[in-house]
């Protein structure tokens, strides 16, 4: 597969698409359970922020809950679709994590792990200081990270593939240190003629010692715990669920 560099942006159209068309079991799986977390803020009329939206997948399930959310995302393609699908929202919007400032907000939320995306430890760090300060008083925390653990153990990962009507995604992965984990994708798209074209990305995901974020966190007023998944959602080995409340 092609190289890509870290520098060209992540889920270009044709991946967004496939995002959204084949991959979108976690938000089902992990919705009910962060309805249920967030039924106080929907009661109280609050403004719930969602980092890394993607499509809107989740962002649906929130609006259509009737929670007030301002949904944001890096992907300008993933906003695109997102736009059209979870509509409802009061702003869809780009928010490039961990820099661009987050709006003020009772809860917020990030599911799919989009802030191991960051590029090193020291960003995600600060991506999610950012949100503790972004919480009102009483504000929940709701985010999912990569532990080290996700890189130990896929270690047998073989190139993989997946195929839908009119789109394919073939992917290696590989981990280059403990702390790594890295996918190459090529991405297959019909263009309705009897041709294909191409696109490659390359993804990189930082691990962490997720076990030392809620001291991190208790630094800017949030108590917080770690968990294994949100509500019933069966668990994925190497991802760890963050749930925290900022002191009122």
């Amino acid at each position: 597969m092609r190289a890509v560099s870290r520098e060209e942006p992540y889920y270009r159209p044709d991946l967004a698409r496939i995002f959204h068309l084949g991959f979108g079991f976690h938000a089902d799986d992990c919705a009910p359970g962060i309805l249920a977390l967030l039924e106080p803020v929907r009661e109280g009329g609050g403004l719930v922020v969602e980092l890394g939206c993607g499509t809107g997948l989740l962002t649906r399930y929130l609006v259509d809950a009737g929670h007030r959310v301002i949904a944001t995302d890096a992907s300008p393609a993933m906003l695109d679709i997102a736009r059209g699908y979870a509509g409802g929202a009061l702003e869809i919007g780009r928010l490039v994590l961990p820099d661009d400032p987050i709006p003020e907000a009772d809860a917020i939320v990030a599911i799919g792990h989009p802030i191991s995306y960051l590029p090193d430890e020291a960003a995600v760090d600060r991506a999610l200081v950012a949100a503790a300060d972004a919480l009102r008083p009483g504000g929940i925390l709701a985010v999912n990270l990569c532990d080290l653990t996700w890189a130990s153990e896929r270690t047998d990962w073989r190139p993989r593939g997946w195929i839908g009507d009119d789109w394919a995604l073939v992917t290696e992965s590989s981990s280059p240190r403990p702390d790594r984990f890295e996918w190459q994708m090529a991405i297959f798209t019909a263009n309705g003629n009897g041709t294909w074209r191409r696109d490659d990305e390359h993804h990189e995901l930082t691990l962490i010692d997720t076990t030392r974020v809620p001291a991190l966190l208790a630094g800017h007023d949030v108590d917080a715990e770690l968990g294994d998944a949100f509500g019933d959602e069966p668990p994925t080995i190497g991802l760890r669920t963050v749930v925290g409340r900022r002191r009122p």
